[in-house]
């Protein structure tokens, strides 16, 4: 019978602590099995992956060559349904209340809803994206699903009336400074006619 006074842990969740920095006499050897001198022989003495000590690594070796697609990806936050049992029946889910609760932080392009678990109740559940299992899960528990619009971009060929007017706008403009500038120069020949003819001898 257990007491208090022959209480034991289990078999093998207690083991000997590795004894370090004891000489030979630990069974780890001289140096405890950290070899001899150097930066891997310190504490915290650490390589970063990739690194071939200080001369050109392989990555900076080899040609880039190709299109990546990786700069151009869009970035998605997931959420599973197993997350959004944590509401109360008839919430309106949204990015809004997710950020609030901690279920996503950070940027990204959209919420997307994937089907793993199950849902217990009926949610108003408003996202970007959402998989044909999810939808049907939702829905089957009584919940809607509402997808986001995109935000609205300017029509093409609104577009392309606007940059046809400015061209236009600019050779107005020219047009009236060019007629200042040759109204200065007439002003500019009759002032000199006019001194001209004041000269004795003319």
């Amino acid at each position: 019978m257990l007491r208090l006074h022959n209480l034991q842990a289990r078999p093998g969740s207690r083991h000997r602590v590795k004894r370090l920095g004891c000489g030979e006499s630990s069974g780890h050897g001289k140096t405890s099995g950290k070899g001899n001198k150097g930066q891997k022989a310190r504490s915290g003495g650490s390589i970063r992956l990739g690194f071939e000590g200080g001369q050109m690594p392989l990555i900076r070796r080899l040609p880039k060559r190709g299109f990546n697609n990786a700069a151009f990806h869009k970035q998605y936050t997931i959420i599973n349904l197993d997350d959004l049992n944590a509401f109360k029946a008839g919430t309106a889910v949204n990015e809004q209340l997710l950020r609030e609760s901690n279920l996503i932080r950070g940027d990204f392009v959209g919420i997307k809803i994937l089907g793993d678990g199950e849902l217990k109740h009926s949610l108003k559940v408003e996202a970007d994206k959402v998989s044909a299992a999810a939808r049907e899960k939702i829905e089957k528990a009584g919940g809607t699903i509402t997808l986001r619009e995109k935000a609205a971009r300017p029509h093409a060929a609104s577009v392309r009336e606007a940059s046809a007017e400015e061209p236009a706008g600019e050779a107005t403009s020219q047009g009236t400074r060019k007629k200042k500038s040759s109204g200065k120069i007439s002003a500019k020949a009759k002032k000199k006619a006019s001194r001209e003819s004041q000269l004795p001898g003319t």
